[in-house]
């Protein structure tokens, strides 16, 4: 009760302190003690920002953000005060700007404009951007992270204390954002202020010293040149290791008591960093010329603090720990939830295939999956979600299962002593034949002896642990659109915001969310399209959201921009083979499109939906007869009702746009869809398609 107390009382005394301060003059000895305080000050809030594991953790730190810089500029004002009416501003600043200075005033000078613009432009900037995408996209997803918590209620995995903790958590965080994002203007304005003191003592000086005291116009600005840069610089650089401290905060919201509380309560349980931040202070006195008295006393006072704080908090866990008894005592409710919360990716695995996952044993399946994620990385523009690997008594033996959000969707088995191989003629191999779970090809598990006789027939090889690395791949390229959350997109955006800013803002301004980003990679990912590319994406998504927010469109508009790039991986030496759509049928089913809450529809009679199917596998088989890819092009109005059609009926099919054909392929027409033509192959009767080209 008496520290709350103790709490509530300081903050108010510092503010009127500051004030104090700045009004009336105070000698050098005193300067010097609050000059030490100020840096010290800022070295423990850098500190403890590196410490904090969230956010949360120093929920205080915008409003402290902001009596911190009224401290320092008023202290700035109080020095500028000395400096101007005696010459003399203390030991610390004589000896910041004759260290700095050098004997060369216009190098000195260059120095702290150099420190100063780089705390503003660099520093400042980027921790106040960063504050302001946080709170955007902290905001837009506490809807859904509130309905998180009510599901966990209404299941009974929380109960309403928990409940009402954690809703307070998601607020508090929300809060803290928004006040960080407003805050990071102080760290701005406080940087403008210097620059502008520190001018106007540099031009005060002069008039002082060459008019007032009639000094010479050299001794004058040697004399007030040095002090100028020393008062700059000891202002600065506590301005320096704050900005870096907001720029740490807000890249990694308020509490529940009073400010003074908050803080002197965060800083008591950090107390190891109270005794390295005493090191730090201690180690400063001795700089030559520094005076050592006050680093003395602020070092040791910090190291005997922290200490204390940290003898404190031993015999807290000391008097708690005997009364838990880690054998018996159950899991929390929080823990259980986590146990039994379903991930995105599984992998179930036999009890005698544990020797793929086991290093001593010589199993690198685990090293293999590491590696798939890196190439998916790669191949589809986001990472794959970790996968959860256990082993599950009730698989047969030899087993495994692949498992999306809780769905079973795969399972093969791998035999130890085997290797699985894929070709025709296997007879002259002894082992058993299968349908390899992948693809669906024929192949045969055979003794691993047999290895090497089965490479030199030119068959495909495959060990136990490679079958189950290329099915888990198949299976994340085929779901890459479910497996994509909401946490992946605002990590991707983070790293486009990093980059390229000014595409995020226009996606904002569109009104663009993250759930709105989300449906438009995703539907990306199910039809098969990268987001590598992503910046070019996000920016054909935000030109075409100010004129439409449906997600087909932006889809389109996604599409189109990387265009070139789906079309080229599906041509053959620059030829792209296609199959288009006779304009009569091409106009019907533009007619018969629909729009719905999942988007463009086909709503074709009975008989013409089995036309077109008809159709469509008759293009699939003239395009596997050739030896090439299946591609349907049709108009951006229908690509994405056929396209949500088909990726239902029929796998192994391409439908793109015509406005997806890049300038650097030639369009091969080999096919035409049209149910009412008895030759679909009439390849020069429908030349005249490729006009739109």
């Amino acid at each position: 009760m008496q520290n709350s107390r103790l709490a509530q009382a300081g903050f108010p005394a510092i503010i009127v302190l500051v004030v104090t301060v700045m009004i009336l003059p105070l000698p050098s000895s005193l300067l010097d003690l609050l000059i030490v305080a100020n840096i010290s000050t800022a070295v423990l809030i850098l500190l403890v920002s590196t410490n904090v594991k969230r956010a949360l953790d120093f929920s205080s730190f915008p409003s402290l953000l902001l009596v911190v810089t009224l401290i320092r500029i008023g202290l700035n004002v109080s020095t500028s005060r000395a400096v101007l009416s005696r010459g003399d501003a203390g030991n610390v600043i004589e000896t910041f700007g004759s260290f700095v200075v050098g004997g060369n005033i216009v190098v000195g000078i260059v120095i702290f404009l150099i420190i100063t613009l780089v705390q503003f432009v660099v520093i400042s900037n980027g921790a106040g951007r960063v504050a302001e995408v946080s709170a955007r996209f902290t905001l837009d997803a506490m809807p859904g992270k509130q309905m998180a918590i009510d599901a966990d209620l209404n299941a009974g995995i929380l109960s309403e204390e928990e409940a009402k903790l954690r809703r307070s958590e998601v607020a508090d965080e929300a809060d803290f954002y928004g006040a960080m994002d407003g805050a990071s203007k102080f760290v701005k304005g406080d940087a403008i202020a210097g620059l502008v003191i520190t001018l106007v003592n540099l031009v005060g000086g002069l008039i002082v010293g060459v008019l007032q005291l009639g000094m010479s116009f050299g001794d004058a600005v040697a004399t007030y040149s040095m002090l100028t840069v020393g008062d700059g610089l000891v202002a600065q650089i506590p301005a320096l290791l704050v900005s870096i401290s907001s720029g740490l905060i807000v890249t990694r919201s308020a509490g529940d008591n009073d400010l003074g509380s908050d803080v002197f309560g965060q800083f008591a349980r950090q107390g190891t960093s109270v005794r390295s931040g005493g090191v730090v202070v201690l180690l400063m006195s001795l700089v030559p010329g520094l005076p050592k008295l006050p680093f003395i006393v602020f070092g040791v006072g910090l190291i005997l603090l922290g200490r204390y704080l940290i003898s404190r908090e031993g015999m807290i866990v000391e008097v708690d720990e005997p009364d838990v008894d880690v054998e018996t005592a159950p899991p929390s409710p929080q823990q259980m939830a986590i146990d039994a919360r379903v991930e995105p990716l599984e992998l179930d695995l036999a009890a005698d295939l544990i020797d793929l996952v086991d290093g001593a044993s010589g199993g690198d399946l685990l090293d293999r999956v590491g590696a798939l994620r890196r190439k998916i990385a790669g191949e589809l523009g986001f990472v794959m979600p970790a996968i959860r690997t256990r082993d599950e008594p009730d698989l047969p033996a030899h087993t495994y299962a692949l498992s999306v959000h809780g769905v079973e969707v795969g399972r093969g088995t791998v035999p130890p002593g085997r290797v699985l191989v894929i070709g025709d003629g296997l007879g002259h191999l002894p082992g058993d034949d299968i349908v390899e779970p992948v693809f669906g090809l024929p192949a045969r598990w055979v003794p691993t002896e047999f290895r090497i006789e089965a490479e030199h027939a030119g068959h495909t090889v495959v060990d136990r642990a490679a079958l189950i690395v290329t099915h888990l791949a198949e299976l994340v390229r085929r779901r890459a659109g479910r497996l994509l959350s909401r946490s992946d997109v605002k990590a991707l955006l983070d790293g486009v915001n990093a980059t390229d800013p000014a595409v995020v803002e226009d996606l904002t301004a569109a009104g663009v969310g993250l759930a709105d980003v989300q449906r438009v990679l995703a539907t990306m990912l199910d039809e098969g399209i990268g987001i590598r590319d992503l910046v070019r994406i996000l920016e054909a998504v935000g030109e075409r959201a100010h004129t439409s927010r449906a997600v087909d469109a932006l889809v389109e508009a996604g599409r189109a921009a990387v265009g070139p790039a789906i079309t080229g991986s599906l041509a053959t030496d620059g030829v792209l083979s296609v199959a288009t759509i006779h304009p009569r049928f091409e106009a019907e089913l533009a007619a018969s499109v629909e729009l719905d809450e999942l988007g463009a529809q086909l709503r074709l009679p009975i008989h013409a939906h089995e036309h077109l199917m008809a159709a469509v596998n008759c293009a699939v088989d003239a395009a596997a007869a050739r030896g090439l890819p299946a591609v349907i092009v049709c108009s951006p109005v229908v690509r994405p009702a056929l396209a949500r059609l088909l990726r239902q009926t029929t796998s192994g099919i391409s439908i793109v746009s015509y406005a997806e054909i890049g300038d650097h392929l030639d369009v091969d027409v080999v096919h035409s869809i049209d149910p009412l033509l008895t030759d679909h192959t009439d390849k020069e009767h429908h030349d005249a398609q490729l006009a739109p080209l």
